[in-house]
């Protein structure tokens, strides 16, 4: 067919043989040079107009393809970022409820001195556990109050204390080896570094202030009248600590994972969300009054509910002078703060939900929103339940766990709502 084409062509040319270019003297267009010429040269610039067009398809292809490529790349580290943010997230949220009960076992001054690397290996022979046992012997927690106690007991406190700080040392590891590597390989975005890096620096820091907590302990002070125990402000802040790098984490982790959706923008929603984000914060402050309770013992002083003995307000909840110093140091207001911070999260996720349970959501936020409300009431049914049994260890450690759990739900509904632009 292409040959037909090109004899018509010819043919309509007359004496000029001119096709695609070609130019030759005036000629019989019967010639046979002429005809095989204009031949020659159509199916030349054919050819490459073919080959060149091929060409260009498949580079187009090519970086279609690449594109295509890259983007799935990315795609596929964001999550495996994802991942690792919840990983270190599940380990934070471990080592949280083990420090829990290594405080309500009372294990925390067990080990007397910090070593990050030689510390690392525990006593291996009876030799070394009982010099082991004579330096904890030298302390204060062991004269004025476990005067009693033998060497196997010490070997299970020991144990416990030493259990949390190796998964502290496992957290450092698994959280700086992956980091150092995703941001070598280029899978941290410019919105994640910086995020990072502050979460490496709070790790750093919670390491070292656990040690510095931990010494408060070991100081022998002559005057005082008090069991040896930690500084609860130091214990608040440590558990604060612990609970910014936690929801940091989880937050990243949600961000890298979820896919955000449309809602629809009302004025009921930005009151929904306000409050979200209120109650995420009333919330985080119930948690962090809970160490204040754990560091006083507070949890010992009235076990009764909803009344404080036979009253709704205690008489001694203003023992101390200052006034303002009984919200920090008087076992009483300390456990009457906790309380009705408690009670005030309670009515305001109660309150939350029942605003806004036939708001049209998404299911994902409404299923976070209903994650909370259940959560909530489990928490206080085990906040009472500690104290009416004067808080037994598994009941503590529940509890504590069920603070980290009321947050996390908590974080996770202001996570589904934090793409909802003001009106």
């Amino acid at each position: 067919m292409m040959l037909s084409a090109l004899s018509r062509r010819i043919v309509q040319n007359g004496n000029l043989c001119k096709v695609s270019g070609f130019q030759s003297p005036q000629k019989d267009f019967r010639s046979p040079l002429c005809y095989f010429k204009a031949k020659t040269r159509l199916l030349g610039n054919t050819c490459q107009n073919v080959r060149t067009t091929t060409l260009r398809r498949m580079a187009v292809a090519a970086g279609v393809a690449a594109e295509k490529g890259a983007v799935e790349v990315s795609q596929r580290s964001q999550r495996i970022v994802g991942y690792w943010f919840l990983g270190c997230t599940g380990m934070v949220g471990c080592m949280v409820s083990l420090g829990g009960i290594t405080r309500l076992t009372e294990s925390g001054l067990s080990i007397t001195k910090w070593d990050l690397i030689k510390g690392m290996v525990p006593p291996l022979s009876q030799k070394a556990w009982e010099d082991e046992f004579s330096v904890y012997q030298e302390f204060p927690e062991y004269k004025y109050k476990n005067s009693d106690m033998t060497v196997e007991e010490f070997k299970f406190i020991w144990l416990m204390e030493y259990a949390h700080r190796m998964w502290g040392r496992a957290i450092g590891l698994v959280y700086a080896l992956p980091a150092s590597y995703f941001w070598y390989k280029g899978w941290f975005t410019k919105q994640t570094k910086p995020r990072v890096l502050i979460l490496g620096g709070l790790l750093l820091i919670q390491g070292v202030y656990g040690w510095y907590m931990v010494k408060s302990g070991l100081e022998d002070d002559p005057e005082s009248t008090t069991i040896p125990r930690v500084s609860h402000y130091r214990l608040a802040t440590h558990l604060t600590l612990a609970f910014l790098f936690y929801t940091g984490l989880l937050w990243s982790g949600l961000t890298h994972l979820l896919n955000f959706h449309d809602i629809v923008q009302t004025k009921q929603l930005q009151k929904f969300k306000r409050l979200a984000f209120s109650t995420k914060g009333l919330v985080f402050l119930t948690a962090i009054s809970g160490a204040f309770v754990a560091g006083l013992d507070a949890g010992l002083v009235y076990n009764s509910y909803p009344k404080f003995a036979d009253r709704w307000i205690p008489t001694d909840l203003m023992a101390l002078e200052p006034k303002w110093k009984n919200w920090f140091d008087n076992p009483t207001a300390v456990q009457f703060l906790h309380r009705l911070l408690g009670e005030v999260s309670f009515c305001t996720i109660a309150y939350m939900w029942y605003a806004n349970r036939k708001m049209p959501m998404p299911p994902r936020t409404r299923m976070a929103l209903n994650s909370l409300v259940i959560i909530i009431c489990t928490q206080v049914g085990l906040g009472i339940t500690a104290l009416l049994m004067y808080v037994p260890t598994w009941c503590g450690a529940l509890h504590q766990i069920g603070a980290l759990t009321t947050l996390s739900s908590a974080v996770w509904l202001t996570h589904e709502l934090r793409k909802v632009p003001k009106i």
